[in-house]
């Protein structure tokens, strides 16, 4: 156990080290109080703070998943680009554990920066506009636990964009491809979703796509598929089977790539 608490903090260390890192911590940290004073500044008083907050922690949300995709893709890829992976594998760690500390330090980036966006964006609105009592639905939740269940609902979206990505770096030792695929992931996700539910086929509901935005379940939705009801714990099982399947796919191609070119 000691052994792999050391690979994912040489890994943590690998990430914090860069200079990159440190600047998109930077967006995160800066983005929510700007566009909270630029609102006001410009005759936003009476506006509820939990509103802004809400807008700010979609474009971060969107954010942090482009920075972590960027981690994830260069954790495994960037290594057989720098050749450094033939020092990892030389040490007396297996493979599996080797990837498994990757992916869980890549993990960890996410919840850092999603815990720093949520302290961020809830002190900046609270500080200039006061967080005030305008419920943000009609849910019957109060704002915290709305806020709350919206962040943990995009963190799982998160995850899978991220795990994605892994596999996409894992499988083709491409840094670049990894995030171009996963960012058109992340993108395109509402148009295909919009596409697939035109269709009145039953098999459009074990499409991945389908279930990434999982907000809708929070207002008592049925579900984010228009005209094919859902509910959060069929949606959740399909994110399941197919972030098992991302996984294994990881884990098989690593541990049997060749190295030695």
């Amino acid at each position: 156990m000691a052994n792999f608490m050391n690979l994912i903090l040489n890994e943590n260390m690998k990430i914090y080290r860069r200079i990159r890192t440190w600047i998109m911590l930077g967006f995160i940290v800066l983005i929510p109080p700007l566009v909270s004073l630029a609102i006001y500044l410009a005759g936003g008083e009476g506006i509820s703070g939990w509103g802004i907050m809400m807008t700010e922690s979609y474009i971060l949300y969107s954010l942090i998943t482009i920075f972590a995709v960027v981690v994830a893709a260069d954790s495994v890829a960037g290594e057989f680009t720098w050749g450094t992976i033939k020092l990892l594998l030389i040490r007396p760690w297996s493979r599996s554990t080797i990837l498994l500390s990757k992916y869980v330090s890549t993990l960890l980036f996410a919840l850092f920066f999603t815990v720093t966006a949520f302290i961020v964006t809830l002190l900046s609105n609270m500080l200039i506009f006061g967080l005030g009592d305008e419920p943000l639905s009609g849910s019957g939740l109060s704002n915290w636990e709305y806020m709350l269940t919206f962040y943990l609902f995009q963190f799982i979206t998160l995850v899978m964009i991220v795990t994605f990505g892994f596999t996409m770096s894992s499988a083709f030792r491409s840094g670049g491809l990894a995030i171009g695929l996963s960012i058109s992931f992340l993108f395109a996700g509402n148009l295909i979703t919009g596409l697939f539910a035109i269709a009145n086929k039953a098999w459009v509901k074990y499409v991945l796509f389908m279930h990434l935005d999982l907000t809708n379940y929070i207002d008592g939705g049925n579900g984010p598929i228009p005209n094919h009801p859902t509910t959060l714990g069929f949606s959740l099982a399909v994110l399941a089977v197919y972030f098992v399947l991302f996984n294994v796919v990881s884990w098989t191609v690593f541990r049997k790539r060749d190295v030695a070119a």
